[in-house]
């Protein structure tokens, strides 16, 4: 089998595990020591048949972020730089979020998570559970203005 094809094979792999940006597969390409005019032509057949698109990647991420693990837009769209997605895709990507009915807002993500974890500190004083709530949020990339007011609805 010719290093094309070995590469090729190397590539369609690590794209069933799932989605890919560009920047990943060249990356992982270069991992495996492909040379660069083999990885280009590997991306030329990849987009051809549609398993390599950084928008639709993009639009799959945010949507990720959102369903199953939470995360803020700063640091969703900073994830989203990371894995090399221009930032017209990341605003495309946020912005269909959005259209498409998903709460990306931070506010509403915040207090997702905050009704998702209060029942494990309900039996903590005020202070303590502001702490443990505000650092998990935190670690989420939400703002404290944001954090303060997600707990604060929890108890009114």
């Amino acid at each position: 089998m010719d290093p094309f094809e070995t590469y090729l094979t190397k590539a369609l792999l690590f794209l069933k595990i799932r989605p890919r940006s560009e920047k990943e597969i060249k990356e992982n390409l270069k991992k495996k020591r492909a040379d660069d005019a083999t990885i280009e032509k590997i991306l030329k057949v990849l987009r051809e048949k549609r398993y390599v698109n950084d928008e639709g990647f993009a639009k799959w991420w945010v949507r990720q972020r959102v369903v199953f693990r939470p995360k803020s837009s700063r640091v969703i769209r900073m994830e989203l730089l990371q894995k090399g997605i221009g930032k017209e895709l990341i605003d495309i990507a946020l912005t269909s979020e959005i259209e498409d009915g998903g709460k990306l807002n931070d506010l509403e993500q915040a207090r997702k998570i905050v009704e998702k974890k209060i029942g494990k500190y309900k039996h903590l004083p005020k202070y303590e559970l502001y702490q443990k709530l505000g650092g998990f949020l935190s670690r989420r990339g939400f703002e404290w203005d944001t954090i303060k007011r997600s707990i604060d609805a929890e108890f009114e």
